[in-house]
């Protein structure tokens, strides 16, 4: 079992956003703006669904190793700190996740 966090990956997105340019790959998605990091979270989360639906539990696990960083690239590039997203899912596991979705306007399975 690893003591590896979110929240650790989290502080090394945002101190590798300020490392010099061309030092680091974070930087670099950081510096070709938002809609380059969101496009290359979509690349990973697609490449995490393929992984997950053919069932190669290696690729399913690096996949979504690769999705979660390239989220919180995403956060960082929004300023959206993780404790902001973590304090939405602990208000919304607040309640069963049907009622939510109602409360959302949204029909179960339907996102």
């Amino acid at each position: 079992m690893t003591t590896f966090t979110l929240e650790a990956l989290a502080a090394i997105v945002a101190k590798r956003a300020g490392a010099e340019a061309g030092a680091s790959y974070t930087r670099t998605l950081l510096e070709a703006g938002p809609a380059r990091a969101a496009r290359k979270f979509g690349e990973e989360a697609l490449e995490t669904v393929i992984a997950a639906v053919e069932g190669d539990r290696a690729a399913l696990t690096a996949e979504a190793a690769d999705a979660l960083y390239h989220l919180l690239v995403v956060l960082q590039s929004r300023g959206v700190a993780l404790q902001d997203v973590l304090g939405e899912l602990e208000r919304r596991t607040a309640q069963s996740g049907l009622a939510e979705k109602a409360a959302r306007g949204r029909a179960p399975g339907a996102g």
